[in-house]
């Protein structure tokens, strides 16, 4: 068994409020666990309101597979015109660890 995880942190465009920020937030996790059906959430930055993290987490049976899972959610959060991508943090726990 094979866990992956990614961390976003997500500097938000011309977001002026947090009501405007969970409308920003909320797609981008919603479509992350619709597409490729990972656990994700906001999980720091909460009171920030230009600011966020986001974090999701993914298992496989297979190494590859999960790789190319993370790659692609890496790929759709940082093609997102309205958030920049700041940094992402990823760590891969493996049947070694």
């Amino acid at each position: 068994m094979y866990v992956g995880t990614l961390s976003f942190d997500l500097l938000l465009g011309d977001v002026r409020s947090l009501k405007e920020k969970r409308s920003v937030v909320r797609p981008i996790v919603a479509e992350l666990i619709r597409k490729y059906a990972v656990s994700a959430a906001e999980v720091d930055h909460m009171d920030l309101h230009r600011r966020a993290v986001i974090g999701l987490a993914a298992v496989s049976g297979d190494a590859g597979h999960l790789t190319e899972v993370l790659d692609r959610c890496e790929r759709l959060v940082a093609g997102r015109p309205e958030v920049e991508l700041l940094s992402v943090r990823r760590r891969f726990h493996g049947e070694d660890d």
